[in-house]
């Protein structure tokens, strides 16, 4: 009876709770910066192009055969292309370079010292993230600081001269991105 008696005393209890309306939004305390639509910039299919094509411009005048990669803000490839006398496995893997270079939002050096922080050396696939290398090329792409894709050579001697050759995809359009 005891048992019965202090249910129902809890259970009136917290009736007013329960059936009390919630607070209007406008009264929530506010999020700084959200707004409930949040604004981008995306990356042009031109833009990506004239990137991808700098980038194979540049490698071929230092001696190299690469595929390039363009993705955008959402790790999706926008360009592709691959440079005759290039290797199947160069277009896996400067996708992956891209990919790392948008997911990183840095260079090389970052993916590297990502690794090493975890056992790894260069070459190292990072355990449970899809996509992620330590093999360098990737340079991000950004306008008015935030990212906005990402660029990846393939297939130059070198993870340094693939980026090199990413770089110059970016340094390309430098003044579209300002």
């Amino acid at each position: 009876m005891r048992i019965a008696i202090l249910s129902l005393a809890a259970a009136v209890l917290c009736m007013p709770a329960v059936a009390q309306p919630l607070p209007e939004p406008s009264s929530y305390p506010p999020v700084v910066g959200a707004r409930g639509v949040i604004t981008t910039h995306e990356l042009s299919l031109d833009m990506a192009e004239r990137i991808a094509r700098a980038g194979i411009d540049q490698c071929r005048k230092m001696g190299y055969h690469t595929t390039m990669v363009v993705i955008d803000s959402s790790g999706t490839m926008k360009v592709f292309l691959r440079d005759d006398q290039t290797g199947p496995h160069t277009i896996n893997l400067a996708q992956d370079k891209a990919y790392t270079a948008l997911t990183l939002a840095n260079r090389f050096a970052t993916s590297l010292n990502f690794a090493k922080t975890r056992g790894g050396t260069l070459g190292t696939p990072m355990p449970n993230i899809r996509g992620v290398t330590t093999v360098g090329g990737g340079v991000p792409i950004k306008y008015h600081g935030e990212t906005i894709g990402a660029v990846a050579s393939s297939g130059a001697v070198g993870a340094d001269k693939d980026e090199i050759c990413s770089q110059a995809g970016i340094d390309a359009v430098a003044a579209e991105l300002k």
